[in-house]
């Protein structure tokens, strides 16, 4: 089902793949040439902009707005994260002592006071020294005894903190309040029917993380069904008011809203959204389906198409519609694509043309993925044209699109007006709490406009709120300039596409590419998006035809396999029936020879400058990515791993190949040390011979390569001794460095059980052991080593043990629940970090283990070759066996 939308022709398939992470320089030129203004289109847009801003500027307001509060209180400053953060957590902490502890670490280091000037009003400086107090009241009481203020600090501390708590309660309700138009959807109607008129109308929100639970689906689905209603009613109730609809978010109408499990949620969560579609189309209100982390757009865009063909009372209806990001390089194929579905179904279809409110997330995730580029433009001035092209695209759609703008931008609108054949036909929408001078003098002109008004209790605006104060905040918010008399109107009305022309390099060059957040010391791993059907399709027909291809491993010596042992299949831990291939024993005399080939190797090795040694585990990680289909294949039928641990794998192994090489360029140069009575004294670090390398099943390529590297770039051979159950992988990976110019002497494979590694361990030629597995082993082999006679053999070793996550009651509980989830059960949990004890407070107890198993229940539990599989087999059947028995 993870595929794009039926009504895709080919054409616009190729476009969704090549706009999706297309390089930014390129199509930065194509938007300049679709975004430009003509002159008197622009004399009028910034004439327009100018006078709006001015007005602002100059009208005397009785009360600061949050814009003001934040212009202040910057997040460049202390006292603006301090704030931030305070207005995330507070609210949701349901014991004092916590709140307390919060309150005294977030504002007894701050100075609010310092961050007014003379200029600011009555209010925010009583704000600023309210704060200030607040800050010596909560002090440790040895914070400054020689301070002038160390006194007062001492004598406050003496007062009720609960005073004081409750004090900064009520201010960060007023902050979270300033966004969100009611606590639920009546408060928020009755609201809106004193604020609205003929011209302003509203898009009602409904707060809310992504639903985890099925739990959580039902409750947002009575809500949405309930604010629908409602809306209709008040919609009759009010006929001089602008009707008002409602936004709906996809994510919390299903738990698993992800494109591995597109089939699910087609098949369990359209039906919902279908009847909130027929529930809206009776009720003739709006329905907008909110825009969302880009690996999910094409998702909603199946859900947008199945919603249509399946709902069958419509009637004439022309509420239904999406948002569009503009920062996204795919917003023009989004609006291309809506209008096709549009014309398809014969329905006018509504857009709702946003700026964005994920970048920091996708650049994020873009990079830790090592994807090959953004699907976000990296400049907010890029993002601001964009908008523009996107917007005379909207225009110039015909009647099968009904527009609707969201901006704070003056300018924006002003262009947006200068552009439309009809002004009045169009509307603009603002968020609550944001923009509310300029929108008056919009409406006081004739416009349309509709305010995008969240509805929720305090305990989940918290993620809303941390956005809109990150997007206030932010030194490039229009909202935030608009603020700073500092900032001439001129630079505020400065043609965008101009200025983005006039840049050398349309790319920022502080937003590092993914493959060059290493970068100068080495090169990122490339990884795979498996949300991509531009990606997973080809993927996918690889995995096919390496299965074809057949396995084998064995004893590899001198670069040779030795095939003297009979062999015995290696089986699929997912599926006992499926032969992944074929592996040869290895005799204890093929360990001795091993490591004598070994030996030989050393010396010619070790006398191989540095540099080259670090070239040739680059070239490694070359061949490994080139293989990287055929790994995953290997990695998902002999180890157990599902795709998405696979392609991390993969990476990781690659990883290790480049950070060792870096590390050796840079440890291993010689380095001069003082010289007391003049002499010359040099470090230098040399190869100690040969290591054994003695790596697990649970990352049978990432651990097994990490090791070999560190122990080949240092001028050591290498004896690697990979898990029995993971042989076939470990001997492609031998074929691979051989392939990339490693010199067959220095690296020998020799597979099999505790005897054989036993053996490795008590050989005379061994000069350090590199282990990663359990305790047990791990003090037989030190035991082995201590026994022996000669120099001190070295053991590195990496064992299990149980890993806990202590969470406090300033968590929130959907992070706790994604944490958990990721980190007990990726890799069937059999990773040597994963979770095994998770410590909860006990004021969120209840509430978290209730949503961490219905959570879990959603996980999908399968074969590890299916995109839909979340958990993948244990290693195998003795395993599972211990796990049965530590069950019971």
């Amino acid at each position: 089902g993870m595929d794009y939308p039926a009504f895709f022709s080919p054409a616009l398939r190729q476009r969704f793949a090549t706009l999706y992470r297309g390089d930014e320089e390129t199509l930065v030129e194509n938007l300049l040439a679709e975004a430009r203004l003509t002159a008197p289109q622009l004399q009028q847009a910034q004439r327009d902009a100018a006078r709006w801003i001015e007005t602002i500027r100059n009208t005397k307001k009785s009360l600061p707005g949050i814009a003001e509060l934040l212009s202040h209180f910057g997040l460049n400053t202390r006292e603006g994260t301090a704030l931030m953060c305070l207005a995330e957590a507070l609210l949701r902490i349901p014991d004092s002592a916590t709140a307390d502890a919060l309150i005294r670490d977030k504002l007894s280091s701050t100075d609010f006071d310092h961050q007014l000037g003379d200029d600011s009003s009555w209010l925010l400086r009583a704000a600023g020294w309210t704060l200030n107090l607040t800050g010596k009241l909560v002090a440790e009481p040895d914070n400054a005894l020689h301070s002038p203020g160390a006194m007062l600090g001492l004598l406050n501390n003496r007062l009720s903190h609960g005073a004081v708590r409750e004090a900064i309660r009520h201010a960060m309700g007023w902050l979270g309040n300033q966004f969100v138009l009611g606590t639920d959807i009546h408060a928020a109607l009755n609201r809106a029917a004193k604020l609205g008129n003929a011209t302003a109308r509203f898009s009602y929100d409904m707060l809310g993380e992504a639903a985890r639970t099925a739990a959580d689906v039902e409750h947002y689905y009575q809500d949405y069904l309930k604010t629908i209603a409602a809306t209709g009613a008040a919609n009759r109730a009010h006929p001089q008011l602008a009707p008002s609809g409602i936004s709906v978010k996809l994510s919390a109408l299903h738990p698993r809203y992800e494109a591995a499990q597109a089939d699910r949620v087609y098949t369990e969560m359209v039906p919902r959204v279908v009847k909130l579609a027929e529930a809206a189309a009776k009720e003739n209100i709006f329905m907008i389906i909110d825009a969302e982390e880009a690996d999910r757009l094409l998702l909603s865009l199946g859900v947008l198409e199945r919603t249509l063909e399946q709902a069958r009372n419509l009637g004439d209806w022309e509420g239904l519609g999406l948002a569009v990001q503009a920062y996204s390089k795919r917003a023009p194929a989004v609006i291309e694509a809506t209008r096709t579905l549009a014309t398809q179904h014969k329905r006018r279809m509504i857009v709702r043309l946003i700026k964005g409110a994920y970048w920091d997330t996708e650049v994020k995730r873009a990079q830790e993925r090592g994807w090959s580029d953004f699907p976000v433009f990296t400049r907010k001035l890029t993002t601001d044209v964009s908008y523009l092209a996107c917007a005379k695209q909207l225009l110039a759609a015909g009647d099968w699109l009904a527009p609707v703008f969201g901006s704070h931008n003056a300018l924006t609108i002003a262009s947006i007006r200068a552009l439309a054949p009809k002004p009045e036909a169009i509307e603009f929408q603002r968020l609550q709490g944001m923009g509310e001078e300029l929108f008056a003098q919009l409406q006081a002109e004739g416009l349309r406009t509709c305010v995008y008004a969240p509805v929720g209790n305090h305990d989940i605006l918290l993620g809303y709120l941390v956005r809109r104060l990150l997007e206030n905040g932010a030194n490039s918010s229009f909202v935030n300039q608009l603020s700073d008399p500092r900032i001439p109107v001129g630079q505020l009305i400065a043609d965008p596409a101009a200025k983005l022309a006039d840049l050398p390099h349309k790319r920022h060059p502080k937003v590092t590419l993914p493959h060059d957040i290493f970068a100068p010391e080495r090169r990122n791993s490339s990884g795979l998006d498996l949300t991509d059907p531009a990606v997973v399709t080809p993927l996918l027909a690889g995995l096919d035809a390496s299965w074809q291809e057949g396995w084998r491993a064995g004893p590899l010596i001198n670069g040779k396999l030795l095939t003297d042992e009979p062999t015995q299949p290696v089986y699929d831990p997912s599926q006992k029936s499926r032969i992944v291939g074929q592996v040869h024993g290895t005799t204890l005399e093929q360990v001795r020879q091993a490591c004598a080939v070994a030996q030989g190797g050393f010396t010619a090795w070790r006398a191989r400058p540095v540099a080259e040694r670090a070239a040739l585990l680059d070239q490694w990680a070359i061949q490994l990515q080139g293989e990287q289909t055929r790994l995953i294949a290997l990695l998902c039928r002999e180890a157990g791993k599902t795709l998405n641990d696979a392609v991390a794998e993969v990476r990781e192994a690659i990883d290790f190949c480049r950070y060792y090489a870096a590390r050796a360029r840079h440890d291993c140069a010689p380095q001069l040390l003082p010289g007391i009575t003049g002499e010359r004294n040099e470090l230098l670090l040399q190869g100690r011979g040969v290591f054994g390398c003695i790596s697990p099943w649970n990352f049978p390529l990432a651990i097994f390569t990490g090791q070999i590297a560190a122990a080949l770039v240092m001028g050591n051979s290498v004896v690697a001794k990979p898990a029995p159950q993971t042989p076939l992988i470990a001997a492609f990976a031998c074929q691979l460095a051989w392939r990339a110019g490693l010199p067959p002497d220095i690296l020998q494979l020799v597979p099999g059980g505790p005897e054989i590694g036993a053996e490795l361990v008590k050989h005379p030629a061994l000069a350090g052991v590199a282990f990663t597995g359990s305790v047990a082993t791990a003090r037989a082999i030190n035991r082995a080593l201590a026994h022996k006679d000669g120099p001190i053999v070295p053991l590195i070793a990496e064992t299990g043990g149980q890993n806990a996550l202590i969470v406090d009651s300033t968590a929130l509980p959907e992070q706790v629940i994604d944490d958990v989830i990721t980190s007990a059960f990726r890799s069937a949990g059999q990773r040597c970090s994963a979770l095994r004890l998770l410590c909860l407070p006990e004021a969120t107890a209840d509430k978290i283990i209730t949503m961490l198993k219905a959570a879990m229940h959603e996980l999908v539990l399968g074969d590890p070759l299916l995109l839909t599989t979340d958990v993948g087999p244990v290693i195998d059947q003795a395993a599972r066996a211990r796990l049965q028995q530590h069950v019971q």
